[in-house]
């Protein structure tokens, strides 16, 4: 490099193309930072302040020295301005503020000078090689990459991509796999990073698409985008589960990712290291998608909560085990999955639980009603669950159970009523004493057992509600490392959705003043709809 500052023109030239090509830079990057080397070291000689511009001809390789002096009328520094009068001998348009360019003879630059101007130009290609890789690699987050091993550092391994170096977390490490100098090594590219070492691209062999990535290069059908993998969740080493849906009801998705005797199926096995795969069928509906992800178990039975995406699953007794797998392996990674929280039951704990649940409404009914056991037994039987199903429904339907007539159901029907606005009287007096204002009532489904929730919660003016998130009122759920933590709401046990604890908020901040209240868009006119439909 250093006889590359002093070299003739050809030697200059092809030093350019030479560094260009082994950095896999652009020549031009290389000429200008030639071009900024000579410049640092030109400045040396004539002095720092001096502003030199060098340029070298990138077809002949003719280096071009000037200095750059400034018009003025009244010169202050020799080496930067030149005078009006003095210019115009060289320039007649020459006016204040203009730059002339004045030659100066080539340079033969001395020991100290050259070694600065390699400094330049190795410091400029570094920087162009930087960006160049930052570039590259950028848009091929998503891809796998081959590479061997460069070193391995602390448990990270540093992977040689040619063209850029990688780095490999030893938390992106498959357990218990380890590698030395020279290794090949396949990975998932999932970020790259503009950072002040330069840029740096991290891979991963344990993100779930690494392993969709591979299903993708042994399986044309997913290549080709007739199998589309939906979703994917990983035990890195120990077990998977890869969820897939066929766009071509002629192709069996799971036979198409399994191969012929297993064959593509196993080469992503081996790839993994072992790593046991189950390939699932995906369907939109949820319950059925959830009971073949916790395959091989078998499920008797499904209970959802769509609004908290929360499923209950139901198996025999013998096959609890399975379903929840070794640490709960099977259940977490279903979970996982399909995204739902999965809560397994064994049928003697369903069967428990329902015997509580009859119980508790039975003591409920006899406590509200004032009635025996045995008319309290009948309405739980009957799928009454609370008092205000007892109040409010149509009499003859209490009156059709066995043993009851219709004297018996109003009777009941009052005593339920009278339960009622005696817990209304007394939620309203609690209501009132925490302070909550009477125009709260007014926002559409709040009731005055909300109303006492809110004043426990410090919410007692339509502000303090406007002011509210949705996730205050109805809760929320965070997921980490494959763990579901559900905080609480205010409005918790009262069987209000988000949308309805969204729509209340809203409610208050129009009554509040705070927004305008949302217009819906009008419906298209019948006549319109109408026209629509005529064939053409």
């Amino acid at each position: 490099m250093t006889t590359g500052v002093s070299a003739n023109r050809i030697e200059l030239l092809q030093i350019a193309d030479a560094v260009a090509r082994e950095k896999a830079i652009d020549r031009e990057i290389v000429i200008d930072a030639m071009e900024d080397a000579i410049q640092k070291a030109a400045r040396s000689r004539y002095g720092s302040e001096t502003d030199i511009r060098a340029e070298i001809n990138p077809k002949t390789g003719e280096l071009k020295l000037q200095r750059l002096l400034k018009v003025v009328e009244t010169v202050e520094n020799t080496a930067t301005e030149i005078a009006l009068e003095e210019a115009r001998e060289r320039n007649p348009a020459a006016q204040p503020e203009d730059f002339i360019a004045e030659p100066l003879p080539p340079l033969d630059f001395g020991r100290i000078a050259a070694q600065s101007a390699k400094q330049v130009i190795v410091q400029k290609v570094r920087e162009a090689e930087r960006d160049r890789q930052f570039e590259e690699y950028k848009d091929r987050i998503g891809e796998i990459v081959n590479g061997t091993v460069k070193r391995v550092e602390y448990g990270n391994v540093i992977v040689d991509l040619g063209r850029g170096e990688g780095i490999i977390r030893r938390d992106e490490l498959i357990p218990r796999e380890t590698y030395r100098y020279g290794d090949r090594i396949r990975a998932y590219i999932y970020d790259v990073r503009r950072e002040q070492r330069g840029p740096q691209i991290f891979l991963s062999r344990t993100h779930p698409q690494f392993m969709a990535k591979l299903f993708a290069q042994e399986v044309p059908e997913i290549y080709d985008g007739i199998i589309e993998i939906r979703s994917v969740a990983r035990d890195p080493g120990s077990r998977a589960k890869i969820a897939v849906i066929s766009r071509d009801s002629s192709i069996d998705p799971v036979g198409a990712c399994v191969g012929m005797r297993g064959s593509r199926v196993q080469a992503v096995v081996g790839e993994l290291q072992g790593e046991r795969i189950d390939i699932i069928p995906w369907t939109p509906d949820a319950a059925s998608f959830i009971v073949n992800a916790l395959a091989p178990a078998e499920v008797a039975k499904v209970v959802l909560d769509e609004d908290a995406k929360r499923i209950e699953v139901v198996v025999p007794d013998d096959q609890l085990s399975l379903a929840i797998g070794r640490r709960g392996q099977n259940v977490r990674l279903a979970s996982q999955l399909s995204g739902w929280d999965i809560d397994i039951l064994t049928e003697e704990e369903e069967s428990e639980r329902r015997q509580k649940e009859f119980a508790e409404r039975t003591e409920l009914f006899m406590e509200a009603l004032n009635v025996d056991e045995m008319v309290g037994q009948l309405l739980a039987s009957e799928g009454f669950v609370s008092v205000e199903d007892v109040a409010f429904v149509d009499p003859q339907e209490i009156s059709e159970i066995d043993g009851f007539d219709e004297e018996t159901a109003e009777e009941i029907q009052a005593r339920a009523r009278e339960y009622l606005a005696q817990l209304e009287a007394e939620q309203d007096a609690r209501r009132k004493e925490l302070g909550v204002q009477d125009d709260l009532r007014e926002i559409d489904g709040v009731t005055t057992a909300m109303l006492v929730a809110f004043g426990e919660n410090d919410v007692k003016s339509i502000e303090d509600l406007a002011g509210c998130a949705t996730d205050d009122l109805a809760g929320w759920t965070e997921r980490k490392d494959g763990e579901t933590t559900r905080f609480a709401g205010f409005l918790d046990g009262f069987d209000v959705s988000r949308e309805e604890a969204e729509a209340m908020i809203i409610a208050a901040r129009v009554k509040a003043g705070w927004i305008e209240e949302p217009v819906d868009e009008p419906a298209e006119e019948e006549g319109e709809a109408e026209v629509s439909d005529v064939p053409a």
